[in-house]
């Protein structure tokens, strides 16, 4: 400790030396940096250590062509406030120039995501194949910046360098997301784009919004008002896990909803794809459905008046599978698709009760009329219906594991997330899987096997350490078969986490964790390495202002 402090020191000093020095001395291409210097997540596929600084200050600019403006000006905002200095992007011509900071695309970068990222004592430049690319190579000069970059005023005091180094990287995996349940607590639109930020910090690239639910639908859908007017509005909302007995169940007697317009939805989708990453909307269906019922009992089997759910778990009501419930899902889907440019389009099917179909006569007369064996094939027809809609406008449907009940749709892609064995099966059919299983990837559960001292979640525990232990790719596959393995996510239900703060505690830090397994190579993950580095990285955190656990920090 002791050595460390004095080279703290040292450092500090000379690194004032070369800040006071830098416009007339080229002292700075001799400092020796050390692998302290590199904490950076997720870990890159090569990084080498080499000699110097680069040092921001009021001659430094950034340039690039006119495609990757975007991008420069992202830069040159993230580096002029907290350092203070009026750093711009600039269009020009690639040349090398002192105190410049270049950004370049390059064709012959193989991987549409993958950058090179050249730090020198006088000149960075960031290549990529792609615009996003170029993006993550930024991502990355980020974190070889002090954490106070992540200050949204200005910082004195700080030597803003940034060591030498020569970066080759690209993702292991094409789709590295996460999600959130908006259906059971919804969140300001200001936190939707904070949450945007954080998965573009982790250089992942999808954001599943959970918009509907048994318990409120979230999205303005300009046909059916009674979606936001009814709804997305519930009357009261359970305490705690409540019991069992219906009898005894406690609720809080207060009435809780909203929604997201289409304006703050386009809102939302415009900052996402700034950040360089796409919005996969999820309209729940079949179950999952009472909200939509509520406001529309025409949709539902029995022709009842329901109430938006006002506990949790799994409802019995299901949409009818009739021609007037189809029309509807096809208007909703026709004003999402319009609001969403993403190619994929979730839509649910998980925990899909069969009891109503099995008492409707109507569903009982389709299920012959189509020649159809039980429910579980009747469940299958209408996600077939839906998808077959969708593809005609040029989109793909994404569904969780229970879509492949019945027969999978035929260009229908699967989350696995009751364990592995929904994703080993849809990519032995030649289906594309986004692995999710809950025991891995559920933000929801607990972080502490000291559950008394936690704030209430569903239950069981996740630890960083296990989250940063998954291995995507079941190794029941073949080679050929892993190819449909297209990455993971992070999932996050929102029973218990009625704040912004709670979602931040419950995803961080495993979601930085994920991050790793979802961008570095195999080979290149090691728990005590990543640990160091995320003991670094939570001084980010810090900075950023963000409430994560600290479980893994008191070890």
């Amino acid at each position: 400790m002791i050595r460390r402090t004095k080279r703290g020191i040292k450092t500090a000093l000379i690194l004032i030396g070369l800040a006071v020095n830098y416009s007339c001395t080229d002292e700075n291409k001799d400092f020796v940096n050390s692998n302290e210097d590199y904490q950076i997540i997720p870990k890159p596929l090569k990084l080498e250590i080499l000699n110097g600084r680069f040092l921001i200050n009021s001659d430094t600019k950034i340039i690039g062509k006119k495609e990757l403006e975007k991008e420069g000006a992202y830069l040159a905002e993230m580096l002029s406030i907290p350092t203070g200095e009026n750093i711009v992007f600039e269009i020009g011509e690639n040349k090398s120039k002192k105190g410049t900071i270049l950004l370049a695309l390059d064709n012959s970068i193989e991987n549409e995501e993958a950058y090179n990222l050249s730090v020198k004592y006088d000149v960075i430049t960031i290549t990529g194949k792609t615009t996003k690319g170029v993006f993550y190579g930024i991502q990355t000069l980020r974190q070889l910046l002090p954490n106070e970059i992540e200050s949204n005023e200005k910082k004195t005091n700080i030597i803003w360098s940034i060591p030498a180094t020569e970066i080759i990287d690209s993702p292991r995996y094409v789709y590295r997301g996460m999600h959130l349940d908006v259906g059971r607590h919804m969140f300001p639109v200001d936190f939707i784009k904070k949450y945007i930020d954080l998965i573009a910090l982790h250089k992942m690239n999808t954001f599943h919004w959970h918009l509907t639910e048994d318990q409120g639908w979230r999205i303005e859908i300009k046909k059916y008002p009674k979606l936001t007017e009814i709804g997305a509005f519930r009357k009261e909302t359970l305490v705690g896990h409540g019991s069992t007995a219906k009898k005894d169940r406690e609720y809080d007697g207060k009435p809780y909803g909203g929604f997201y317009t289409q304006e703050e939805v386009k809102e939302v989708v415009a900052y996402a794809t700034k950040m360089h990453v796409t919005v996969i909307p999820e309209i729940e269906l079949p179950g999952h459905s009472l909200a939509a019922i509520a406001a529309y009992p025409e949709l539902g089997n029995t022709g009842e008046q329901y109430e938006v759910g006002t506990r949790w778990g799994v409802y019995p009501e299901i949409y009818a599978p009739t021609d007037k419930t189809f029309e509807f899902l096809e208007d909703v889907l026709t004003e999402v698709i319009a609001l969403f440019p993403s190619k994929i389009i979730h839509i649910g099917g998980d925990e899909a009760p069969k009891k109503q179909w099995k008492e409707s006569k109507f569903a009982q007369d389709l299920i012959k009329k189509e020649g159809l064996k039980d429910e579980h094939e009747l469940q299958s027809y209408f996600i077939k219906r839906i998808e077959k809609f969708l593809n005609s406008k040029g989109r793909d449907i994404i569904g969780w594991d229970e879509i492949l009940e019945g027969g999978l749709a035929p260009n229908a892609a699967v989350m696995s997330w009751r364990g592995t064995e929904g994703g080993i099966a849809a990519a032995k059919q030649n289906h594309y899987v986004v692995m999710t299983p809950g025991h891995y990837c559920y933000f929801d559960h607990y972080q502490s096997e000291d559950k008394e001292n936690e704030p209430l979640a569903i239950g069981g525990y996740l630890p960083v350490e296990k989250v940063y232990s998954y291995e995507p790719t079941p190794k029941e596959l073949t080679e050929e078969e892993q190819k449909y393995i297209l990455g993971a996510q992070g999932n996050v239900w929102t029973e218990y986490l009625k704040t912004t703060d709670y979602v931040e505690y419950m995803i961080l830090p495993r979601m930085t964790a994920l991050a790793e397994v979802v961008w570095t190579s195999k080979e290149g993950k090691e728990w005590e390495d990543f640990k160091g580095r995320l003991n670094h990285f939570s001084k980010r955190y810090d900075v950023m202002g963000l409430n994560y656990a600290k479980h893994v920090f008191q070890k």
